[in-house]
This record gives structure tokens, C-alpha cells and sequence, in this order.
């Protein structure tokens, strides 16, 4: 029995955000002492990230005015790029590379552009201060948000395994998200607002971290090979840029230098359907807790919003325990990592990407589509691996895929996956 990925689509909220512009926000807050701003402007240069979206067009203003000259002109007045496009996007719809760029979300979650910054808990607009909401307001806008984007992201990625599969169909609903929470959730929302079957089977993967896309994926497999005819449709959306802070401490700003907001939802089935384009065959997967690192990283719930720890050691940790994590899915495949063409590594920051290259020996184009990913839109969290995934597929490359994430506790997730072309059904 074959399980495939049908589909799988994308979305980012319009406002995108220059790293230069945000670092530049950062480092001139009041409360930063000298050492953090150096700090702030040596983490977000070293990132690897170019652009991100946030579900906060107010953050875009902001930033946008430190920009002068030429530069503010160029961008515009609301840190959006012109037509609010996806990352890369040229003016016709389409990345500069000829793939499809994540659809442009609204504040309301509907693919449009041109919001104006709203007031907001998180800006002063005349001073450009960032405040600290509760978490009470974050989570508020997290659920106005995060609502229309599980529905989005979801009937983009029906709407892509047609003919194959429609909404008729659908037999499980999982959704991922650990940066907000509300009831009843996202689960029943994307259920609801599609029109699915009422005994639609539900599930919703809360607070897992980074690498949550995993054992949801896992979770629709064991659908598919329980029931042949079953349809399974997964969703994570994270909406980090709700939990920034302005703090002199390191975890913070390296939290504030990475993280953004996205979605993305794929379709998982072992139906013997055709769909327009390549799949994904899901092959197998493995999950281990390296002996180390469970307090370098963390996720809590704070008074301020969620509290990111995110340890200067979880480079070295992953470097060190990457190659025994892989193992049993490479032993049970009969592969090793140099047999394996295609490589999705979440991209957690430069120097995790850096280190797993280092350490698997892979070339710069085995890493590009997670480096492209992490350039252009940022580490959102459980649904960047799914962003990596659609960026090799879109490719065009045919082989075996290794795909791994790494989440608190210390857990590093990974799957096994093979690109099926366009012509073979299941």
C-alpha cells in the first residue's frame, strides 16, 4: 500500500518585513542596554533570514520607517513588499525561480492586499515603542488570525488534489499549532467552514514545537494503511511574530531574529487517484529524544506571551546526535545518508542548517530548499518543514527525500519520503 502527499499548499500574511528594518527596530529600543543591541544586530545579520510575514501590519510600519531614502520608497510605507506578495514573488503571480509562491493572507485570512496597520496592543505609533502585551491580548489576536488561516490553507490544499479527492471525501482533519490556543479549535473550525462530513475524525497537535508537522503526518499514515479509502487532510498554523519581546537576553533575541508567521496544509491519502502534479510517497518515519538538551530548548507560557528558550548549544546538540537519530530510519531502508538525494532540514537558523550539512555531508544544493525557505519567509515554526517539502517538490527533482525537524525536549523527528512523478498513481 502506498500513502502519498497529493498536495501541498502554502500561505503567509501580507506584511512582510526586512530583517535589516527589524534588526534596526530592535536595537533602538528603549531598555536595550549596549551589549543587547550589539547582540540584536549580530543575531539577526547571522539568521540567514532576508524576509518574514507577520500577521501585524503595525510591526511593518514600524520598521519600514527606519528605513530612509531610496529604500522607503522602494518598499513602500507598510514593510510590504508592492501587491503585498509572497516571498520572491514576481509581479505576475509567480516566484523569480518560476515555482508558485505562498499564497498573501489578509488580516481576515483571505488572499488580498493593501491592509493599512490597525491599532494595536503591540506599537506605540508615535513613538514606534514596542509594548509587551499579556498574553491574554496575544492570544486574542492568534485566534482572530490563526481562524481564517487553518480554513485557507486547508481548501488551497483540496483545491490542489482535485480532481482526485474534494471535500466529500475527507475522513480525518489534523491540525498543528503551538503559538496560540483556542476552543473549539482549529480542528473543528477547518470542519465546519469547508462543509466536511459531520463525523469527520478530528485531531489537534498543540504545543509540540517545531517539528509537530511530524507526528501529524505520522498520525495520517496510520489512518491510510488502517482504512485504504481514507483522506486525510493536515494543517499547522503558527503565528510566532505574537510572541516577540523586546529583552537584552540572548534566547529572546535570537527568537525575535528568526521566527514568522505561515501555514500550510497537504492532503495524505493511499487512494489510487492522479493529481496534476508530482506527490510524495510517505515511507516510513522515526522519532528519538537525544540524551541532552532539554532545557536548551523550551516553549512556556508566560505572563508576556509564550517564553522561547533557545540555547547557544542546540547547534552542537543536534551536530552531535543527528547521525545516531537517522539511523534506524536509514537501517530499516537500507540507505545511508549518502545515498539519499533530496534533503528537507527544518530550518530551525543558519548555524542548525549549518551543522546538519557539516555533519551529513551534504552539498549546497541538497540544503538549498530549506536555506531558500528559511531566506525568504523565516522559521515558522511546525509549518516551515511542510514550506521545504513544497519547495522540492516544485523542483522538479525525482528521488528518495530525507526530511527531519527538531523540537523541545530534546526530540528530532524525521521521515523517509519518495517524489513520485506526475504520471504514476498510487
Amino acid at each position: 500500500m502506498t500513502v502519498r502527499l497529493l498536495s501541498i499548499e502554502t500561505a503567509v500574511p501580507d506584511t512582510v518585513i526586512r530583517q535589516e528594518d527589524v534588526s534596526r527596530l530592535f536595537a533602538e529600543q528603549p531598555g536595550m542596554t549596549r551589549l543587547g543591541t550589539r547582540v540584536v544586530r549580530s543575531a539577526f545579520a547571522g539568521a540567514g533570514v532576508s524576509t518574514r510575514h507577520t500577521v501585524l501590519p503595525e510591526l511593518g510600519t514600524a520598521a519600514a520607517a527606519t528605513i530612509t531614502g531610496d529604500d522607503a520608497a522602494a518598499t513602500g510605507s507598510g514593510g510590504e513588499a508592492a501587491g503585498a506578495r509572497g516571498p520572491n514573488e514576481a509581479s505576475n503571480g509567480r516566484a523569480d525561480d518560476g515555482t508558485t509562491s505562498p499564497h498573501a493572507l489578509g488580516r481576515d485570512g483571505a488572499e488580498r492586499a493593501g491592509d493599512d496597520a490597525a491599532a494595536s496592543p503591540f506599537v506605540d505609533p508615535a513613538t514606534r515603542r514596542l509594548r509587551s502585551p499579556g498574553t491574554h491580548a496575544r492570544n486574542q489576536l492568534y485566534t482572530e488570525h490563526a481562524k481564517p488561516m487553518f480554513v485557507t490553507a486547508a481548501r488551497a490544499a483540496l483545491d490542489a488534489a482535485a480532481p482526485g479527492v474534494g471535500l466529500e471525501d475527507v475522513t480525518h482533519v489534523i491540525t498543528v499549532s503551538c503559538t496560540g490556543f483556542f476552543a473549539p479549535g482549529p480542528d473543528v473550525r477547518v470542519a465546519k467552514d469547508l462543509g466536511l462530513p459531520a463525523d469527520v475524525k478530528r485531531m489537534h497537535l498543540g504545543f509540540m514545537g517545531c517539528n509537530a508537522a511530524f507526528p501529524a503526518l505520522q498520525a495520517a499514515y496510520t489512518a491510510c494503511r488502517v482504512d485504504p479509502d481514507a483522506v486525510v487532510l493536515v494543517v499547522c498554523v503558527e503565528l510566532c511574530t505574537l510572541h516577540l519581546h523586546v529583552r537584552n537576553d540572548t534566547d529572546t533575541i535570537m527568537g525575535n531574529a528568526l521566527f514568522a508567521d505561515g501555514a500550510a496544509a497537504a492532503v495524505v491519502t493511499a487512494r489510487d487517484v492522479a493529481v496534476a502534479g508530482p506527490t510524495l510517497e510517505l515511507v516510513d518515519f522515526e522519532t528519538t529524544l537525544a540524551p541532552v538538551g532539554e532545557d536548551e530548548l523550551a516553549w512556556s507560557v508566560g505572563d508576556e506571551g509564550f517564553e522561547m528558550i533557545l540555547g547557544t548549544y542546540v547547534p552542537r546538540i543536534i551536530d552531535d546526535h543527528v547521525t545516531d537519530a537517522l539511523a534506524p530510519l536509514l537501517d530499516r531502508a537500507g540507505l545511508s545518508a549518502e545515498r539519499i538525494p533530496l534533503w528537507a532540514v527544518h530550518p530551525g537558523g543558519r548555524s542548525i542548517l549549518d551543522k546538519v550539512q557539516g555533519r551529513l555531508a551534504l552539498t549546497d544544493e541538497q540544503m538549498a530548499p530549506s536555506r531558500g525557505v528559511l531566506a525568504d519567509a523565516g522559521n515558522m515554526s511546525s509549518a516551515t518543514i511542510l514550506f521545504v517539502l513544497e519547495r522540492l517538490l516544485r523542483a522538479g527533482d525525482e528521488g528518495t527525500v530525507a526530511a527531519l525537524a527538531f523540537g523541545p525536549g530534546l526530540s528530532i523527528e524525521s521521515a523517509l519520503l519518495r517524489v513520485r512523478p506526475a504520471s504514476e498513481t498510487a
